[in-house]
């Protein structure tokens, strides 16, 4: 009897370029046969064939196109939700638009390519800042830049109808993101991560990456592979793990990694300062029990641990602790987390020795929902050198 491989898909940002790449297209031939459009994803460096569901002129100067999300046998909410990409000409005494005046929610990738999130799209709570990263903007550029008209600039605004509705299933809004979907990602092909075989898959990219570096860094999810990027950390050094940090020590410390930097929100993070090595909510949480637990042991007082022990989320413990600290000129959040870091070195040190008995320099590294660091430990700033 066969197994049937998981099937892999595309990111967000893929459907959501190509929905782009054909509304332009449509715009500049009027051809209304547009069934699919070619991407290059950039990183995979190879090209995929995108199915364009609708497509329709809406004035002279604006066409739209709506593609659909295929995750592949991932288990993401975004399967089979329309992305729409609206791409007008814009009037070159116009430029900029005035989609990018101070605090609006725009980007400009060049000169003549503007973007802007609509309906659906995400935004940062704090500065207003669209939710479409680095890759989704990479690959816009290379993909719309090809096919534009000598001398003539656009505007692209991305929608996505049901954006709203499916961030309330999301972490997003710990991250400071609300009213919409994000376009991130750091890749164009979308795994099945929920599926046996990609523990698996990660293993494998572990071991490859081990043959290079005796150094690697360890990041659960998007956001910290983006994070670590813009840091200056080497791509080539990343290894996602998702949630499985357990499994994942133990294979780097067999395949000979010398050192590891664990790099993630702190929410996720905190789990392994109390032993927790699979991170998924829906196998251990503790959270805020972990959190209380190392403040009670550094003497906060019983009236502040009963509103840490009673926060909704780590990240707004985490808040009231900083608050703490304003107003008392005190380093709760400092003494804290660096007592947390460190536990989370030792014990995952412990915990591969445990498993397979190779001693292994571990450092990590916490951010917020901000994405601003919280803590780095002294193993982490040894092993960043």
């Amino acid at each position: 009897m066969t197994t049937n491989q998981p099937l892999s898909g595309y990111t967000l940002p893929v459907f959501a370029c190509a929905a782009a790449v054909a509304a332009l297209e449509y715009l500049k031939t009027r051809n209304q046969s547009i069934e699919q459009v070619s991407i290059d994803l950039i990183d995979p460096a190879e090209t995929a064939n995108i199915p364009i569901e609708q497509i329709a002129i809406l004035t002279d100067n604006s066409a739209l196109a709506i593609t659909r999300s295929d995750p592949g046998d991932n288990l993401d909410l975004t399967r089979n939700t329309p992305i729409w990409a609206m791409v007008e000409w814009l009037d070159s005494s116009e430029l900029p638009p005035t989609a990018y005046q101070e605090g609006a929610r725009g980007n400009q990738l060049s000169d003549t390519i503007f973007i802007k999130g609509g309906e659906g799209i995400g935004h940062d709570q704090k500065t207003g800042q669209t939710a479409i990263y680095r890759y989704a903007k990479t690959l816009l550029l290379a993909n719309i830049e090809k096919i534009l008209p000598p001398n003539k600039s656009i505007l692209i605004t991305f929608i996505l109808p049901q954006g709203k509705r499916l961030a309330t299933r999301t972490s997003n809004a710990a991250f400071g993101i609300v009213e919409g979907l994000s376009l991130l990602g750091t890749t164009g092909i979308s795994q099945p991560l929920t599926v046996p075989e990609q523990l698996e898959q990660y293993k494998i990219q572990l071991q490859e990456k081990a043959k290079k570096f005796d150094s690697l860094v360890f990041c659960i999810g998007e956001n910290g592979l983006e994070l670590a990027a813009r840091m200056g950390i080497s791509p080539q050094r990343m290894i996602k793990t998702a949630n499985w940090l357990g499994p994942m020590l133990v294979c780097a410390a067999l395949a000979e990694v010398k050192s590891i930097l664990l790099f993630g929100y702190h929410g996720k993070l905190i789990k392994l300062a109390g032993g927790i090595f699979h991170t998924h909510h829906h196998i251990a949480d503790g959270r805020l029990e972990i959190l209380t637990a190392y403040c009670a042991n550094l003497g906060l007082p019983t009236f502040d641990l009963q509103r840490i022990f009673n926060c909704s989320t780590a990240e707004d413990a985490l808040q009231y602790l900083r608050e703490l600290d304003a107003i008392k000129g005190e380093n709760w959040v400092s003494r804290v987390y660096g007592e947390i870091a460190k536990t989370i070195d030792q014990r995952s040190q412990n915990y591969i020795y445990t498993h397979c008995e190779k001693n292994i320099k571990v450092g990590s590294v916490m951010f917020d929902r901000q994405r601003k660091i919280i803590i780095k430990s002294e193993n982490a700033d040894i092993i960043l050198g």
